[in-house]
């Protein structure tokens, strides 16, 4: 068996989202994650992000999200090159903390919080909670922006002191914010933290969040479409701009603004899509639907797109080089 991965505190490379497989009653299905996760795993992320957002984590019982991160853990220790599995987190302090525990036996590497929901103490409340969290485990924890919870430069800078508060992700989308974050923190000497684009569809977004010193993102593509997933993400490595803009004209755009057709098809579309890509994930839970047959064959329609376009753009440099 593969050595286990080091702690999540220098993550690099695209980073995965898998779907939790449920059959046509709601419950998990652990085969099937596997088998998409280890699937996944060939294609080297940076890391398995379990049970997470595009993993419906508000959706699973305390018992069954243990069993869904170790199976992502199981999955990892099989694979070639093992990378980190952080399992998501979140609710009020008590109930977090559970959670953090759950990850913990089940071998996860670090967790990724989601704001308390249903309470606003304002920051000195966020320092209380995530403070609390980060003293009753010993994962090291990445920090999430998004929703209704918004973190000033100083608490971040104040939690980037604990020593395995790691990182911080944004999924609110204020640059301005963002920069003045990043700015304060690196002002403060924690020069390893990281930070996350976790943006729906980071691509979109992605070149401003790199402009502004977040290097990472999340990548929902990645799970039914990785070619297109990687192939972006390589060429916004290598500084590509053609390629990248291809991409984004061609499939990321109008996916988004498909994506934006319904409430929650930043999950229910993915995991549509990722079934029909040959997984078997099954359906979402309530409370979200599944998304309408023609919004699933559009988006298909406009994976081929991309596929075609990337070869038109091979084409071209093979040419461009004879």
């Amino acid at each position: 068996m593969p050595p286990r991965a080091a702690s999540p505190r220098r993550l690099g490379g695209l980073l995965f989202f898998p779907v939790t497989a449920f059959d046509q009653d709601g419950r998990f299905v652990p085969e099937a994650y596997r088998a998409h996760v280890a699937a996944r795993l060939e294609q080297r992320p940076g890391a398995v992000f379990a049970a997470c957002g595009t993993g419906e984590f508000p959706a699973l019982a305390p018992a069954e999200y243990e069993t869904v991160v170790r199976v992502a853990v199981e999955a990892a220790d099989a694979a070639e090159h093992r990378v980190p599995v952080i399992g998501g987190c979140g609710y009020g302090t008590a109930l977090a903390v559970d959670y953090a525990r759950a990850a913990e036996r089940a071998g996860a590497d670090g967790l990724l919080v989601l704001p308390p929901y249903s309470a606003d103490g304002g920051q000195d409340g966020l320092l209380r909670h995530y403070s609390a969290l980060a003293a009753a485990t010993d994962l090291d924890l990445i920090l999430y922006q998004r929703d209704t919870t918004v973190f000033t430069p100083e608490t971040v800078v104040e939690l980037a002191q604990v020593s395995n508060i790691v990182g911080f992700k944004d999924g609110r989308g204020d640059l301005d914010l963002m920069l003045r974050v990043v700015s304060a923190v690196r002002a403060s000497g924690a020069e390893d933290f990281q930070y996350f684009n976790g943006m729906p569809t980071a691509e979109m977004t992605q070149q401003a969040y790199r402009a502004v010193g977040v290097p990472l993102y999340s990548s929902a593509v990645f799970c039914f479409a990785p070619d297109l997933a990687l192939a972006f993400h390589g060429a916004l490595e290598r500084g590509e701009r053609k390629t990248v803009d291809r991409l984004v004209d061609v499939f990321f755009r109008p996916y988004v603004e498909l994506r934006h057709a319904r409430p929650g098809y930043a999950v229910s579309l993915v995991k549509a899509l990722t079934r029909a890509a040959g997984h078997e994930a099954g359906p979402v839970r309530a409370p979200l639907v599944e998304p309408a047959a023609e919004h699933v064959a559009e988006a298909l329609a406009l994976v081929d797109r991309a596929r075609e376009a990337l070869a038109a753009l091979a084409d071209s440099a093979g040419e461009a080089a004879e």
